[in-house]
């Protein structure tokens, strides 16, 4: 380890006990508590994820009121934008993400405020930058990346109606999946294609994880990964539905969402290769065979249209030929009446 190295580690030490001795002189017991267990989930001194009673100690901290509901949102929200390290931001996004997944509905329901909005709860993080040295500035691009990730999971929960995260594992059954066909409502056609556009864009975001492989072994990006690949999972689950849920309705759909759905469908196929390189454990061959016949389908009823569509156009060409034809002789006809009398 280099000299500057263990300073950096020492600094970080001597600003977490600062902080944890700040927190402890608050006069307000209940939010001191909340940001003590904060601090301690997040700390510079280790490059370990948070243990999880540490995370557990966050979530019920916030389950029982609104107030420290508030209180768990603006300690983790303000931990996170007054660090400048790398590894204290990952972990803050790790504990956040949590939240998301298994705290209480009203905790989601208040940590999920849309972020597109320039609400509170805005991550906003497409800046952040350490170039301290080679380690911090690639952790970066985690920080970053890992941010987006969350920010499109709320985006994505607040277009369906319904949270992306799941609270346990989540394991897709195909068979119960076609049996709710017909139990998924759109109040109109829209509705359905702004919901997979939604959904295709939280796959992207996915997709768009840092090249780096040093991290990807690292103990901290490890777990992250595995939380990420749960919500993966979890928009394969919707995305299914959905397409199961569409059935023979395809026929119904109008030119445009026709068009629509077709380019997010292709747009998903796009990130196949990287997301099997991503999840080697789940790539779930049935989900792109779904994708691709439901895909296939819309193209062919797509060219029917254009074909028809063509065909009725020449249709109408021809008939407005023989109409101007028909026009012209009658004129010449005329003519020739005049020039006779």
């Amino acid at each position: 380890m280099s000299r500057k190295r263990k300073l950096r580690d020492l600094m970080g030490i001597f600003k977490d006990k600062a902080s944890l001795i700040k927190a402890n002189l608050s006069t307000k017991r209940s939010v001191s508590s909340i940001q003590v267990a904060v601090i301690r989930a997040t700390t510079h001194a280790s490059e370990s994820p948070p243990h999880d009673h540490r995370i557990s100690a966050i979530i019920s901290a916030g389950d029982h009121s609104l107030p420290a509901i508030y209180a768990c949102i603006e300690a983790i929200m303000d931990r996170l934008h007054r660090t400048h390290n790398p590894y204290v931001a990952l972990k803050c996004l790790f504990v956040f993400h949590n939240i998301m997944a298994k705290g209480s509905l009203l905790y989601k329901d208040h940590i999920s405020f849309s972020p597109s909005s320039g609400g509170h709860n805005s991550l906003n993080l497409s800046g952040f930058y350490d170039k301290s040295d080679i380690e911090t500035r690639e952790l970066s691009s985690w920080v970053r990346w890992y941010a987006n990730v969350l920010e499109r999971n709320m985006i994505t929960s607040r277009a369906l109606g319904s949270y992306i995260s799941p609270s346990s594992r989540l394991s897709i059954n195909f068979d119960k999946i076609t049996e709710r066909k017909g139990n998924i409502g759109f109040s109109s056609k829209s509705d359905f294609v702004t919901e997979m556009e939604s959904l295709v864009c939280m796959v992207e975001g996915i997709c768009e994880t840092p090249e780096s492989q040093h991290f990807q072994k690292n103990d901290l990006v490890h777990e992250v990964m595995i939380l990420v690949a749960e919500d993966y999972r979890s928009t394969q689950y919707h995305i299914m539905i959905r397409l199961v849920e569409l059935g023979d309705r395809v026929s119904r759909l109008n030119y445009l969402d026709l068009s629509e759905l077709i380019l997010s469908l292709k747009r998903l196929e796009g990130c196949r290769k990287k997301l099997n390189k991503l999840f080697i454990r789940r790539k779930n061959d049935l989900f792109w065979e779904m994708v691709n016949e439901k895909k296939m389908e819309m193209e062919k009823l797509k060219y029917e249209r254009e074909r028809q569509s063509f065909l009725l156009w020449n249709v109408d060409e021809k008939s407005g030929e023989l109409t101007r034809s028909s026009q012209k002789v009658a004129g010449n006809n005329q003519q020739l009446l005049f020039a006779a009398a």
